[in-house]
Parts: structure tokens; C-alpha cells; sequence
């Protein structure tokens, strides 16, 4: 076991005073009024631009930082937005698409705060996010409760919203149907001529949220056809997929959806391994159309996942704080199709 060597404790400075909005307004020449007004973007009251900048340049250069907790009192809520860290890997999109929501809400002078909470599920989550006392909860998956969203809501959460395939009672949904992925896949193969395929369902912990629903809806492609869809357990790894790749010929399957463009690169060399020809004798197809798929020989066919943009998302979110009393609303804010390139 490696240890780290115990460094001697330095001696404190002397402790500096806490700048006050009093000492930015002394040094900028306003009043305390002028520096809550610029700091905190009112946009009631019309301060000049050098007034603002001045104010700006103070509170730098002493250091100030307004109070969070007194910005609320006067405001009679907090401006913190909090988003519980996804439970499950979501993969680079969703990533992406969650950090541009992040910095939207950031722009309209709300504070996101991740909170990490493993081990914690349901209620007893969102008990735990309720003791911060944020303005709204944006809530990935689908762990969350009736009862979980009424302890938040009598902590003072204007706004509960889900992100996930189903609504629940009293928060707002934002729905993600991934039924449409597996479907625009399953129609992209049966057109390519291909009618026995094979669905990769990730063995990982909570992925089954996304992966169930898109095998349901390449099933729903191939209703009324022929066709047939075999799931296909799969663990994120080389041996994992090279042990399924040993197999493929007695499988007899000519297409796979291989649930995302990262199980699709890992299957995909696996098969080329066991001189599998792609497409030849199996079509392969991905979804979430990330960068590398197109940069693999053959390139990587993808579904294309289409999501609202974070500032629009950002601007749904602030008006349903300005609103708290609203009936919970739904949208389906999930897109897709299919690009096809040359694994197909």
C-alpha cells in the first residue's frame, strides 16, 4: 500500500476581513443599492455601462463575491439548479448534451450544482437533495417517485423535472422514448434487405432503462414481416465480445444493432477478428453517431439521436420556476435517424 507522507501543518496568515458590498461601493464611488443592482443583473433598474464596469472592476479587485444565501432571502428562493449525477454510464452524448444545458442555465443566473449520490436511491435521494434547498431538480432516469417529487416540491423546489421514458406524478417530463432508436434501426436493416438481427442488450447496471426500450422497438420494426430480432447479452469488453464473435456463424444472424456506436466499434473488431466480412455476411449498425464511428473501415452506420438544444431546455426550466403552481407539463424531446455509411 502506498502512503503518503504526512506534511508538517504551515503556520495561518493572518486572517483578511471578508469583503463586504459596502467596501466594492466605496471603491467603485456608487452606492450599495448600484452594486446589488449590477452584480446580481437587475434588469429593472438602468445603470450605465462605465457605473457597471467600475463596479465590476471593485468587486475584483477586492475579491467580493455576492452571498448566496443572502441573494435568496431577498429573492425567497435559491437560484440552484441541482442535477444528481447520472447513476449509469451515459456515454459521450448525453454528456455533451447534459453540459450544454448546464452552462445555459448558468447564463440565466441560475447556479447548477451536480450532486453526486451513490448509494442513495428513490426518496431517500431525494431527501438528500431536498436539505439544499435548491429552486429546481432535474432528475436523469427514472428513480424518482411521487413521493420523492412532494418532499422536494414542500422544501421549496419550484420545479421538479425528469429526464427519462416515462412521466411521474407532479413533476415535469422531459420524455426520451428510446423505443424510436431501436425502430429507425430495425426499419434501416429490413430495408437493407436483412431479416435475422441481433440486438445487443449491454449487461452493464442501469443501462436497461435505454437498452429494454430500444429492443422493443426494433421488435416493433419487424411486426408484420419475416424478419426476426434475438437479443444478445453483451459485457463492455474485449472478451466479452470476442467470446460472442466465437459464435456468430452458429447464430446464423446477418444484422446486429449493437445498442450504441461504442458497442458497436467493440463488436465490430471482434467479429473482423473471427473474419467475419462486414457487411457482407453481417450488417452492423450503432446509434448515438459519434465521431470515431466514421473515422473505422468500414465506417460505422449510426442512428443519428436528435436533442433539444440546452439553452432551449434552460429557457423550459426558468419558466417553469417563474411559474411553480403550473400543471406538470411533457415533452418528448428525442429524435431519431439513421445515417447510413458502409457497415450496413
Amino acid at each position: 500500500m502506498v502512503q503518503i507522507p504526512k506534511q508538517p501543518v504551515p503556520p495561518s496568515p493572518a486572517q483578511r476581513p471578508v469583503p463586504t458590498s459596502a467596501d466594492v461601493a466605496r471603491l467603485a464611488g456608487v452606492s450599495r443599492a448600484t452594486v446589488s443592482y449590477v452584480l446580481n443583473n437587475t434588469s429593472a433598474v438602468r445603470i450605465s455601462e462605465p457605473t457597471r464596469r467600475r463596479v465590476h472592476e471593485a468587486a475584483e479587485e477586492l475579491g467580493y463575491v455576492p452571498h448566496a444565501a443572502a441573494r435568496s432571502l431577498r429573492a425567497g428562493h435559491s437560484r440552484m439548479v441541482l442535477m444528481p449525477t447520472p447513476s449509469v454510464p451515459v456515454g459521450p452524448l448525453y454528456s455533451q448534451f447534459l453540459n450544454e444545458l448546464q452552462w445555459a442555465l448558468g447564463r440565466l443566473d441560475y447556479t447548477v450544482v451536480q450532486y453526486g449520490s451513490v448509494g442513495l436511491h428513490g426518496d431517500d435521494a431525494a431527501r438528500a437533495w431536498a436539505e439544499l434547498r435548491p429552486v429546481a431538480v432535474l432528475v436523469p432516469g427514472s428513480d424518482l417517485g411521487p413521493q420523492g417529487v412532494a418532499v422536494l416540491k414542500r422544501s421549496g423546489a419550484r420545479a421538479v423535472v425528469t429526464l427519462g421514458p416515462e412521466r411521474v406524478e407532479g413533476a415535469h417530463a422531459l420524455l426520451m422514448d428510446h423505443d424510436k432508436v431501436g425502430h429507425s434501426a430495425g426499419v434501416h436493416l429490413l430495408a437493407r434487405g436483412r431479416h435475422r438481427i441481433g440486438v445487443v442488450v449491454p449487461e452493464e447496471p442501469g443501462l436497461e432503462i435505454f437498452s429494454r426500450s430500444r429492443l422493443d422497438g426494433v421488435r416493433r420494426s419487424l411486426t408484420g414481416t419475416d424478419a426476426t430480432a434475438t437479443e444478445l447479452s453483451l459485457a463492455y469488453g474485449e472478451g466479452a465480445a470476442a467470446r460472442l464473435a466465437a459464435r456468430w456463424r452458429a447464430l446464423g444472424l446477418d444484422a446486429v444493432f449493437a445498442y450504441n456506436d461504442e458497442y458497436a466499434m467493440l463488436l465490430m473488431r471482434a467479429l473482423q477478428e473471427e473474419s467475419v466480412g462486414i457487411p457482407d455476411e453481417t450488417a452492423v449498425i450503432g446509434a448515438d453517431d459519434l465521431m470515431l464511428g466514421r473515422l473505422l473501415r468500414p465506417r460505422l452506420s449510426t442512428v443519428h439521436i436528435e436533442l433539444p438544444s440546452g439553452r432551449d431546455l434552460a429557457e423550459l426550466v426558468d419558466r417553469m420556476v417563474r411559474e411553480p403552481g403550473a400543471t406538470p407539463e411533457s415533452h418528448e424531446v428525442l429524435g431519431a435517424r439513421v445515417v447510413h455509411r458502409d457497415s450496413t
